[in-house]
């Protein structure tokens, strides 16, 4: 398989880490997002919605995090729970994740940092944070008394809520406000194999 990426984006994170700690072979394919490849007519013909993660697999092309991680899922028979009733707690995680918690960690980072400061507002990254904050109390009272987010063992779920939470570029995430995540991203750290998003893909800003 072929994963169009760079090591800045969280999303695609989410997928690289989950080809890995399913043992799938891959390989990535550098995009370089800050000099306008996404938006090149070469990548949109790729992903008319020109963003990454996309992945190749022969003649499969698949585009959106959550998509692609439930495909590797279901190919390889790992990640994805051990039961329907366990499938549908993965895929609610997932959908809280994209519109709670990398939904608003990603723009967050990305004005914090990568954004022309004369640009950013402290108003937006404001209320972002305030989100932000709100959803990983949720997580972390959820992962109180647990040890992963949607079953016995890690899933993609868990995957895709960490998926901005290793990076080192403060957004106003600080791990020892939330103990039981902190806990949590120590454990899918310790899964073999992991490795942090900057040692996983190619990294455009080094």
């Amino acid at each position: 398989m072929k994963l169009h990426c760079f090591g800045e984006s969280g999303n695609a994170y989410k997928v690289a880490l989950t080809l890995t700690l399913a043992d799938e072979a891959w390989l990535p394919v550098y995009v370089d997002f800050f000099k306008g490849a996404t938006r090149s007519p070469a990548f949109r013909a790729l992903n008319v919605m020109g963003e990454v993660p996309v992945l190749e697999d022969g003649d499969l092309i698949l585009t959106q995090s959550g998509v692609i991680q439930d495909y590797i899922s279901s190919k390889t028979g790992r990640l994805g729970g051990k039961s329907a009733a366990e499938r549908r707690d993965v895929l609610r995680w997932m959908f809280f994740d994209n519109h709670k918690v990398s939904g608003v960690a990603g723009p967050l980072r990305f004005n914090m940092n990568f954004l022309p400061e004369d640009k950013r507002s402290a108003d937006v990254n404001g209320f972002m944070a305030m989100r932000l904050a709100s959803a990983l109390k949720v997580m972390d009272t959820h992962l109180a008394d647990r040890n992963w987010l949607a079953a016995d063992d890690i899933t993609i779920a868990d995957i895709a809520c960490a998926g901005y939470l290793f990076y080192p570029e403060p957004f106003t995430f600080d791990r020892a406000d939330y103990p039981n995540v902190d806990r949590w991203l120590d454990a899918i750290a310790a899964q073999p194999g992991w490795k942090h998003p900057y040692d996983l893909m190619p990294r455009a800003l080094n």
